[in-house]
Protein backbone atom coordinates (compact mmCIF):
# COMPACT_ATOMS: atom_id res chain seq x y z
CA UNK A 1 0.00 0.00 0.00
CA UNK A 2 1.31 3.52 -1.27
CA UNK A 3 1.38 6.12 1.40
CA UNK A 4 0.94 9.45 0.31
CA UNK A 5 3.80 12.51 1.80
CA UNK A 6 2.86 14.89 3.94
CA UNK A 7 5.77 17.21 5.13
CA UNK A 8 5.27 18.37 8.75
CA UNK A 9 8.12 20.69 10.29
CA UNK A 10 9.58 18.50 12.18
CA UNK A 11 10.30 19.24 15.76
CA UNK A 12 13.27 17.20 17.00
CA UNK A 13 15.96 14.95 14.70
CA UNK A 14 13.92 11.71 14.95
CA UNK A 15 13.67 11.20 11.13
CA UNK A 16 9.70 12.15 10.07
CA UNK A 17 7.11 10.10 10.51
CA UNK A 18 5.23 8.85 7.37
CA UNK A 19 1.59 10.21 7.04
CA UNK A 20 -1.17 7.69 8.49
CA UNK A 21 -3.62 5.98 6.14
CA UNK A 22 -7.36 6.42 7.21
CA UNK A 23 -8.91 3.10 8.27
CA UNK A 24 -5.75 1.40 9.57
CA UNK A 25 -5.73 -0.28 13.21
CA UNK A 26 -2.15 -0.92 12.92
CA UNK A 27 0.55 0.77 10.68
CA UNK A 28 4.43 -0.62 10.90
CA UNK A 29 7.23 1.83 8.49
CA UNK A 30 10.40 0.29 8.03
CA UNK A 31 10.30 -0.93 11.63
CA UNK A 32 13.73 -2.92 12.88
CA UNK A 33 14.99 -3.73 15.88
CA UNK A 34 18.29 -4.45 17.10
CA UNK A 35 19.46 -5.88 20.37
CA UNK A 36 22.98 -5.07 20.84
CA UNK A 37 25.83 -3.99 18.75
CA UNK A 38 28.51 -4.23 16.06
CA UNK A 39 29.09 -7.93 15.34
CA UNK A 40 27.31 -9.47 17.87
CA UNK A 41 24.27 -7.20 17.10
CA UNK A 42 20.75 -9.31 16.94
CA UNK A 43 18.54 -8.28 14.33
CA UNK A 44 15.04 -9.69 15.30
CA UNK A 45 13.60 -6.81 13.07
CA UNK A 46 14.58 -6.16 9.77
CA UNK A 47 12.54 -3.99 8.13
CA UNK A 48 8.54 -4.70 8.79
CA UNK A 49 6.04 -3.01 6.56
CA UNK A 50 2.77 -3.48 7.78
CA UNK A 51 -0.92 -2.14 7.34
CA UNK A 52 -3.73 -3.62 8.94
CA UNK A 53 -7.52 -2.10 8.64
CA UNK A 54 -10.06 -2.04 11.50
CA UNK A 55 -11.97 -4.84 12.48
CA UNK A 56 -9.90 -7.63 10.95
CA UNK A 57 -8.51 -10.64 12.80
CA UNK A 58 -4.77 -10.94 11.85
CA UNK A 59 -2.70 -13.78 12.96
CA UNK A 60 1.06 -13.75 13.15
CA UNK A 61 3.66 -16.96 12.69
CA UNK A 62 6.56 -17.68 12.56
CA UNK A 63 9.78 -20.54 13.50
CA UNK A 64 11.06 -20.00 17.04
CA UNK A 65 13.66 -16.88 16.37
CA UNK A 66 11.76 -15.37 13.62
CA UNK A 67 10.48 -12.34 15.48
CA UNK A 68 7.19 -13.04 16.63
CA UNK A 69 7.21 -11.59 19.82
CA UNK A 70 9.59 -8.74 19.12
CA UNK A 71 7.08 -7.93 16.36
CA UNK A 72 3.98 -7.83 19.19
CA UNK A 73 6.11 -5.73 21.51
CA UNK A 74 6.90 -3.05 18.97
CA UNK A 75 3.61 -3.00 17.52
CA UNK A 76 1.94 -2.73 20.87
CA UNK A 77 3.75 -0.19 22.22
CA UNK A 78 5.66 -2.41 24.73
CA UNK A 79 9.00 -2.28 23.09
CA UNK A 80 10.66 0.49 21.40
CA UNK A 81 11.77 0.00 17.42
CA UNK A 82 15.40 0.93 16.83
CA UNK A 83 13.90 2.45 13.27
CA UNK A 84 10.90 3.04 11.73
CA UNK A 85 7.38 4.41 12.19
CA UNK A 86 4.74 2.75 14.35
CA UNK A 87 1.16 4.04 14.47
CA UNK A 88 -1.87 2.74 16.69
CA UNK A 89 -5.22 4.02 15.29
CA UNK A 90 -3.78 6.55 13.70
CA UNK A 91 -1.34 7.82 16.30
CA UNK A 92 1.93 7.54 15.76
CA UNK A 93 3.55 6.37 19.15
CA UNK A 94 7.23 5.09 18.31
CA UNK A 95 8.71 9.13 19.95
CA UNK A 96 6.36 9.37 22.53
CA UNK A 97 7.26 9.59 26.22
CA UNK A 98 6.72 6.49 28.39
CA UNK A 99 4.10 8.20 30.61
CA UNK A 100 1.99 8.60 27.08
CA UNK A 101 2.42 5.16 26.16
CA UNK A 102 1.32 3.99 29.10
CA UNK A 103 -1.87 5.88 29.13
CA UNK A 104 -2.44 4.96 25.57
CA UNK A 105 -2.07 1.66 26.47
CA UNK A 106 -4.47 1.46 29.29
CA UNK A 107 -7.41 3.37 27.02
CA UNK A 108 -6.76 2.34 23.78
CA UNK A 109 -5.14 -1.31 23.72
CA UNK A 110 -6.24 -4.85 24.83
CA UNK A 111 -4.18 -7.50 25.78
CA UNK A 112 -4.95 -11.04 26.11
CA UNK A 113 -1.31 -13.26 27.57
CA UNK A 114 -0.92 -16.70 27.43
CA UNK A 115 -0.61 -16.97 31.88
CA UNK A 116 -4.23 -15.00 31.65
CA UNK A 117 -2.34 -11.98 33.73
CA UNK A 118 -5.23 -11.87 36.46
CA UNK A 119 -5.04 -10.31 39.55
CA UNK A 120 -5.70 -13.16 41.98
CA UNK A 121 -6.93 -10.81 44.66
CA UNK A 122 -9.46 -9.30 43.06
CA UNK A 123 -13.06 -10.67 41.86
CA UNK A 124 -13.56 -11.29 38.33
CA UNK A 125 -15.50 -8.18 37.80
CA UNK A 126 -12.65 -6.00 39.41
CA UNK A 127 -10.05 -7.77 36.65
CA UNK A 128 -12.58 -6.71 34.54
CA UNK A 129 -12.77 -3.32 35.36
CA UNK A 130 -8.99 -2.77 35.98
CA UNK A 131 -8.26 -1.17 32.40
CA UNK A 132 -10.68 1.60 33.22
CA UNK A 133 -9.29 2.16 36.67
CA UNK A 134 -5.96 2.39 35.29
CA UNK A 135 -6.82 4.93 32.54
CA UNK A 136 -9.02 7.04 35.16
CA UNK A 137 -12.18 6.09 33.63
CA UNK A 138 -15.45 5.64 35.57
CA UNK A 139 -15.59 2.34 36.45
CA UNK A 140 -18.50 1.08 34.61
CA UNK A 141 -20.48 -2.04 36.16
CA UNK A 142 -22.83 -2.40 33.82
CA UNK A 143 -20.37 -2.62 30.48
CA UNK A 144 -18.32 -4.89 32.84
CA UNK A 145 -21.46 -7.06 33.35
CA UNK A 146 -21.79 -6.91 29.34
CA UNK A 147 -19.04 -8.36 28.36
CA UNK A 148 -18.74 -10.92 30.99
CA UNK A 149 -22.33 -12.14 29.72
CA UNK A 150 -20.74 -12.04 26.43
CA UNK A 151 -18.16 -14.61 27.09
CA UNK A 152 -20.46 -16.91 29.28
CA UNK A 153 -19.69 -15.80 32.79
CA UNK A 154 -22.22 -13.48 33.79
CA UNK A 155 -22.80 -15.78 36.81
CA UNK A 156 -19.24 -15.10 37.68
CA UNK A 157 -18.58 -11.68 38.83
CA UNK A 158 -17.82 -11.70 42.47
CA UNK A 159 -15.61 -15.17 42.06
CA UNK A 160 -11.97 -14.83 42.50
CA UNK A 161 -9.93 -15.88 39.36
CA UNK A 162 -7.96 -19.02 41.13
CA UNK A 163 -11.92 -20.27 41.90
CA UNK A 164 -12.17 -20.41 37.59
CA UNK A 165 -11.18 -23.21 35.13
CA UNK A 166 -8.17 -22.07 33.16
CA UNK A 167 -10.63 -21.51 29.96
CA UNK A 168 -12.73 -19.21 32.28
CA UNK A 169 -9.66 -17.07 33.15
CA UNK A 170 -8.71 -16.60 29.96
CA UNK A 171 -12.48 -15.66 28.85
CA UNK A 172 -12.13 -13.11 31.93
CA UNK A 173 -8.80 -12.06 29.99
CA UNK A 174 -10.96 -11.46 26.93
CA UNK A 175 -13.73 -9.37 28.27
CA UNK A 176 -10.92 -7.15 30.36
CA UNK A 177 -9.21 -6.47 26.80
CA UNK A 178 -13.02 -5.83 25.43
CA UNK A 179 -13.96 -3.75 27.84
CA UNK A 180 -12.77 -0.15 27.14
CA UNK A 181 -13.65 -0.89 23.36
CA UNK A 182 -9.55 -0.33 22.49
CA UNK A 183 -8.44 0.10 18.76
CA UNK A 184 -6.87 -2.81 19.02
CA UNK A 185 -6.76 -5.97 20.97
CA UNK A 186 -2.86 -7.95 21.32
CA UNK A 187 -3.11 -11.61 21.67
CA UNK A 188 0.27 -13.70 22.65
CA UNK A 189 -0.37 -17.39 22.82
CA UNK A 190 -3.93 -16.75 23.69
CA UNK A 191 -4.76 -20.84 23.58
CA UNK A 192 -1.27 -21.69 24.37
CA UNK A 193 -2.36 -23.08 28.01
CA UNK A 194 -5.55 -24.29 27.18
CA UNK A 195 -6.90 -27.65 26.14
CA UNK A 196 -8.48 -28.06 22.13
CA UNK A 197 -12.20 -27.62 23.40
CA UNK A 198 -11.43 -24.64 25.35
CA UNK A 199 -9.53 -23.11 23.09
CA UNK A 200 -11.46 -23.20 20.49
CA UNK A 201 -14.46 -21.22 22.90
CA UNK A 202 -11.55 -18.44 23.09
CA UNK A 203 -10.97 -18.07 19.25
CA UNK A 204 -14.71 -18.45 19.11
CA UNK A 205 -14.91 -15.44 21.13
CA UNK A 206 -11.62 -13.52 19.11
CA UNK A 207 -13.98 -14.14 15.97
CA UNK A 208 -17.16 -12.79 17.28
CA UNK A 209 -15.16 -9.59 19.06
CA UNK A 210 -14.07 -8.88 15.43
CA UNK A 211 -17.29 -9.92 13.76
CA UNK A 212 -20.10 -8.18 15.82
CA UNK A 213 -18.03 -5.45 17.82
CA UNK A 214 -16.00 -4.08 15.19
CA UNK A 215 -12.54 -5.17 16.98
CA UNK A 216 -9.17 -5.48 15.65
CA UNK A 217 -7.16 -8.26 16.93
CA UNK A 218 -3.53 -8.88 16.09
CA UNK A 219 -2.84 -12.31 17.67
CA UNK A 220 0.81 -14.47 18.29
CA UNK A 221 0.62 -18.19 17.93
CA UNK A 222 2.06 -21.04 17.23
CA UNK A 223 -0.46 -23.22 16.13
CA UNK A 224 -2.30 -23.60 12.67
CA UNK A 225 -5.34 -24.30 14.19
CA UNK A 226 -5.87 -21.35 15.79
CA UNK A 227 -4.29 -18.84 12.99
CA UNK A 228 -6.98 -20.57 11.46
CA UNK A 229 -9.55 -18.69 12.97
CA UNK A 230 -8.17 -15.65 11.36
CA UNK A 231 -8.55 -13.58 8.21
CA UNK A 232 -5.06 -13.37 7.46
CA UNK A 233 -1.93 -15.56 8.47
CA UNK A 234 1.27 -13.53 8.07
CA UNK A 235 4.54 -15.24 7.97
CA UNK A 236 7.50 -14.51 10.03
CA UNK A 237 11.12 -15.32 9.06
CA UNK A 238 14.36 -13.93 10.49
CA UNK A 239 12.91 -10.79 11.04
CA UNK A 240 10.69 -10.27 7.90
CA UNK A 241 7.25 -11.09 6.45
CA UNK A 242 7.36 -13.84 4.48
CA UNK A 243 3.91 -13.99 2.62
CA UNK A 244 1.04 -13.87 3.86
CA UNK A 245 -2.41 -16.44 3.40
CA UNK A 246 -6.04 -15.20 3.27
CA UNK A 247 -8.26 -17.70 4.99
CA UNK A 248 -6.65 -20.42 5.03
CA UNK A 249 -7.34 -23.76 6.67
CA UNK A 250 -5.13 -25.51 9.68
CA UNK A 251 -4.18 -27.95 7.17
CA UNK A 252 -2.72 -25.26 4.65
CA UNK A 253 -1.17 -22.94 7.30
CA UNK A 254 0.22 -25.93 8.65
CA UNK A 255 2.24 -27.09 5.49
CA UNK A 256 3.29 -23.15 4.89
CA UNK A 257 4.93 -23.41 8.45
CA UNK A 258 6.75 -26.36 7.71
CA UNK A 259 7.56 -25.42 4.29
CA UNK A 260 8.87 -22.10 5.89
CA UNK A 261 10.94 -23.76 8.97
CA UNK A 262 12.51 -26.40 6.20
CA UNK A 263 13.49 -23.16 4.51
CA UNK A 264 14.56 -21.56 7.39
CA UNK A 265 16.82 -24.20 8.82
CA UNK A 266 18.23 -24.79 5.45
CA UNK A 267 19.68 -21.07 5.09
CA UNK A 268 20.71 -21.46 9.23
CA UNK A 269 22.92 -24.68 7.90
CA UNK A 270 24.01 -22.57 5.07
CA UNK A 271 25.46 -20.25 6.83
CA UNK A 272 26.73 -21.88 10.04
Amino acid sequence: MRLRSNRRQKTDDRPEAPAATPGLAVELRGVRRRYGRGVGAVHALAGVDLALPRGTFTAVMGPSGSGKSTFLQCAAGLDRPSEGSVRLGGTEITGMSEDKLTELRRSRLGFVFQAFNLLPSLTVEQNVLLPMRLAGQRQDRRRAAAMLARVGLADKARRRPGELSGGQQQRVAVARALVTSPDVVFADEPTGALDTGTATEVLGLLRHAVDTLGATVVMVTHDPAAAAWADRVLFLADGTFAGGLERGSAEQIGARMTMLAGRTGAMAGAAA
